[in-house]
């Protein structure tokens, strides 16, 4: 009798972009989504990345280091890029990624920004064909727990879900499913109620491992 091989656990990579540590609406519904997910699997291999505690910035050095290619870096520009490296290995090493974020002045905050423009890598995460850039992380699912205090999301006010939707495509993450807490400044109850339906909806779709192995 063949014995078939465990595939190993569902690798999720969380991104909190809050700056909020506690009372953070957001990071409360990414952790329900995840402990979903973990009851959904079994458990989950879990890496968690929290932008409050501080994220580089590309500036000149980045940029130089960024250009130039991987094989004529300085140990200098090796030492630059590293962080990105590292963050870019986090995402890489995902099957799915939960971004908990809210509106900041109609936008994403600053440090999840920084994220986006140190894991947007030429020739790791996309690259340039004859038909324009083509994303490289394939095959991912991603969700994005949105969080606001007035702006309705998904209206003309919200400037940070399209972006977020745009700048996963744009690194090949297609599958996007978006949890939102809108409005909670006016109706809090109510929109974490429909944000935590709005999850239990999902879990039903969610990857598993047979669906990976299969």
């Amino acid at each position: 009798m063949q014995n078939k091989t465990t595939p190993p656990p569902l690798r999720v990579l969380e991104v909190a972009a809050s700056g909020r540590s506690t009372d953070s609406i957001s990071r409360m519904l990414s952790a329900d989504l995840i402990g979903a997910l973990e009851t959904r699997n079994g458990g989950v291999k879990l890496k968690r990345r929290d932008l409050s505690q501080g994220i580089a910035l590309v500036d000149e050095a980045w940029i130089n280091a960024n250009f130039t290619a991987p094989e004529e870096r300085s140990a200098e520009q090796r030492a630059v890029l590293a962080d990105s490296d590292k963050l870019v290995g986090e995402i890489q090493g995902a099957d799915a990624i939960v971004i908990g974020a809210p509106i900041y002045n109609f936008g994403v905050p600053a440090a999840l920004k920084a994220w986006i423009d140190m894991i947007a890598r030429a020739r790791l995460t996309f690259r340039y064909t004859e038909s324009g850039p083509e994303g490289l992380l394939k095959g991912k699912k991603a969700y994005v727990v949105i969080a606001s205090g007035g702006v309705p999301v998904d209206s003309p006010m919200d400037f940070a879900t399209p972006y977020l939707r745009q700048a996963l495509a744009f690194v090949g993450i297609t599958d996007v499913e978006v949890i939102a807490a809108e409005q909670l400044n006016s109706k809090a109850e109510e929109s974490i109620d429909a944000a935590r339906m709005r999850i239990a909806e999902l879990i039903h779709t969610a990857p598993t491992l047979d669906t990976r192995a299969a």
